[in-house]
């Protein structure tokens, strides 16, 4: 199979690939329920989820943290970098090791990634971003913190064709993210837990084990950190391009700001749509809400975005579609990495 080329799949694949993704069972034996959904036996779901994840399909099988509760500092960036320089300044961003997402992206502000720092960074998110302008020589650093959050949910939909995408779906209530507090055994156990799972029958006992936890007492602390908002869930992340989506369209959009908080919900709650935010605007950029679309090609995504400007009557936007990739990775929390960067590049 070529690098990167989509895998044929069959109706059961894709159904359990819309299962995993959804929310992947806090239970001992997560696959026996997933094979109950899907009608299935145990091994048999067991069977096809090593083989996606061999084929590279399901990047990985992952508890997903909240950045933002567990008091990390966060934001997108959009950079504008000299088109020579973008691979040297690619690389010096990706080493920081709250850089989880960086795009190049076909605009005047052609990187974009995402950043987070823990709450002891000697250099905070700012004294961060002001040293790695230095370090890239960017032209421009545009910083575009979430307001508002309307949806943050990375699904594909991999049974429905085109016409799901712009289906409607039920979506969260608005939120302004906050910290939420925790302990040392919540440390212990997003420590023991980050990254990914076997593709196992009982996938959480290795981290029980470590943790000197039965696997039930595990899975007990983990649902009480969802109920506090520290896990958003458990889940399957997807290769977009091997799952046959190639595309993605960040749509922005100049919304007044007295209708924010009613055209919000309406964009998310797009099918297609994976997250929404609400994000500063500035003179020369006066999008407010920003739309993540995914699709099996660019016909799919502005399919999704003309959904979205049809029902909402907001005709003023820009879609900004990734070029090239330089780095996507799930954060890893608790570590030392970060301190060792400031340290590096900094003394601090």
């Amino acid at each position: 199979m070529a690098e990167g080329a989509a895998a044929a799949l069959d109706e059961l694949d894709r159904r359990l690939l819309n299962l995993m993704q959804r929310r992947f069972p806090l239970e001992p034996r997560p696959y026996a329920a997933v094979a109950e959904a899907a009608q299935i036996t145990e091994r048999e779901a067991l069977k096809r989820a090593q083989r996606l994840t061999q084929w590279r399909i399901i990047r990985q099988v992952t508890p997903i943290y909240d950045t933002r509760a567990l008091g990390y500092d966060s934001m997108l960036v959009a950079a504008k970098v000299d088109h020579e320089r973008t691979c040297r300044a690619a690389k010096i961003i990706n080493s920081h090791p709250g850089v989880s997402h960086n795009y190049m992206r076909d605009h005047e502000l052609n990187m974009w990634f995402t950043i987070a720092v823990a709450p002891d960074s000697a250099l905070g998110l700012d004294g961060t971003l002001e040293l790695l302008k230095e370090l890239t020589g960017a032209i421009a650093i545009r910083r575009l913190p979430t307001l508002r959050l309307f949806k943050i949910r990375m699904e594909l939909e991999m049974e429905g064709g085109a016409e799901a995408l712009t289906g409607p779906e039920v979506v969260q209530e608005p939120t302004y993210p906050e910290p939420v507090p925790y302990d040392e055994l919540d440390v212990a156990v997003i420590r023991a837990t980050q990254g990914e799972m076997p593709v196992s029958a009982e996938p959480y006992a290795p981290a029980a084990a470590r943790l000197s936890m039965s696997t039930g007492e595990l899975l007990e602390h983990m649902q009480g950190m969802r109920e506090r908002g520290l896990l958003r869930r458990v889940a399957a992340i997807l290769s977009h391009r091997r799952a046959g989506f190639s595309a993605n369209g960040m749509g922005v959009w100049k919304v007044p700001a007295q209708r924010i908080m009613e055209l919000g919900p309406q964009m998310a709650a797009f099918r297609g749509i994976s997250h929404c935010y609400e994000r500063p605007t500035y003179e020369d950029w006066p999008y407010s809400i920003f739309t993540m679309a995914h699709g099996r090609s660019r016909a799919e995504c502005e399919a999704v975005l003309a959904a979205i400007a049809e029902q909402t009557g907001i005709d003023e936007r820009a879609v900004l579609y990734s070029t090239t990739e330089f780095k996507k990775i799930r954060l890893r929390y608790f570590t030392d990495d970060l301190r060792s960067w400031e340290h590096e590049h900094a003394g601090a």
